[in-house]
């Protein structure tokens, strides 16, 4: 495990059992819960070798959240980015994106953005890749990295 600037970053064979739990807490109560979005939260790609869970750690458990996977082709694919609602609008998933695209590194890299989201996005390198469309009644966008960020 190992953090910059206060965020951390583990494989899954990492986490203590306490951490994912809270980190899973955090993804549910916002996905499933706040935006009454009933889906298979646990997906299995968690416990993937090359997938990276990255999180702010504050005193009641984490502010912010998101992970990167490890997709065919060398691609890095950011997803479940979530903030606390305790923390919205304290900057922490400017940094968080921030701790990404370091681990990330030069690699392609894509998400499928919040549609209300995509100016968050382009401030951090990304640019809309495709139409938006609709997933668990909320609309999306598909994004990639500008190369040469």
């Amino acid at each position: 495990m190992s953090t910059s600037s206060e965020v951390r970053v583990a494989a899954f064979d990492e986490l203590d059992v306490r951490t994912f739990h809270d980190l899973l807490k955090l993804r549910i109560d916002v996905f499933v819960v706040e935006q009454s979005c009933p889906y298979p939260e646990l997906d299995g790609r968690d416990v993937d070798p090359g997938t990276r869970h990255l999180w702010l750690p504050g005193e009641r458990g984490p502010l912010a959240y998101l992970r990167i996977l490890a997709d065919p082709g060398g691609v890095a694919r950011i997803g479940r980015v979530v903030v606390a609602p305790a923390a919205r609008r304290g900057g922490h998933a400017g940094r968080l994106m921030a701790g990404a695209l370091r681990v990330v590194g030069d690699r392609p890299c894509v998400l499928e953005a919040q549609s209300y989201l995509v100016g968050f996005y382009a401030r951090h390198g990304f640019a809309v890749s495709g139409p938006e469309y609709v997933e668990d009644g909320i609309p999306h966008t598909p994004m990639h990295r500008r190369i040469g960020r």
